[in-house]
């Protein structure tokens, strides 16, 4: 069985009671909101992946206010030749503020578009479990920088 490992970095922009969000293609079909970020590449700085994810995804600049902690994903998942891929994801969840930039929609990238969203009104997006884990961080910030997940 082939092992990957994929570390991403993600951050939680609240402006005014909103939540800035991004849309991407769901596997089940139609759309489903994800936090803005992404894959880090070889030899980045996670801080830089996030910063340069949110920009190529959302148009805005950021500044990096806080780590708000990790989570992880493991799943084993069919490849191809009757092989399976055992992936293990560790998601890095950081704070951040708008610095600068316009909101704009991503053009040929992993996702289709960007907009802000009521806090109270997140729960009744179609959405990434990230997305819960990420503002249980943001709301508790526990010291250290995990919080439990709700059975899906």
């Amino acid at each position: 069985m082939r092992k990957k490992l994929r570390v991403a970095a993600y951050a939680v922009c609240v402006r005014d009671g909103q939540l800035l969000l991004a849309r991407s293609p769901a596997e089940r079909g139609g759309h489903e909101w994800v936090l803005p970020g992404g894959g880090m590449d070889h030899g980045e700085h996670p801080n830089d992946t996030v910063v340069r994810e949110l920009e190529e995804e959302t148009g805005y600049h950021i500044e990096v206010t806080g780590f708000l902690g990790m989570d992880t994903t493991h799943h084993v998942i069919p490849w191809s030749y009757r092989r399976k891929v055992d992936h293990h994801g560790l998601r890095i969840v950081y704070e951040a503020r708008i610095v600068g930039g316009e909101l704009r929609n991503e053009i040929g990238g992993s996702t289709d578009m960007a907009a802000w969203h009521p806090l109270d009104e997140v729960s009744a997006l179609r959405r990434v479990p990230l997305i819960d884990v990420a503002l249980r961080l943001w709301r508790e910030k526990p010291a250290v920088g995990r919080v439990e997940r709700v059975p899906e």
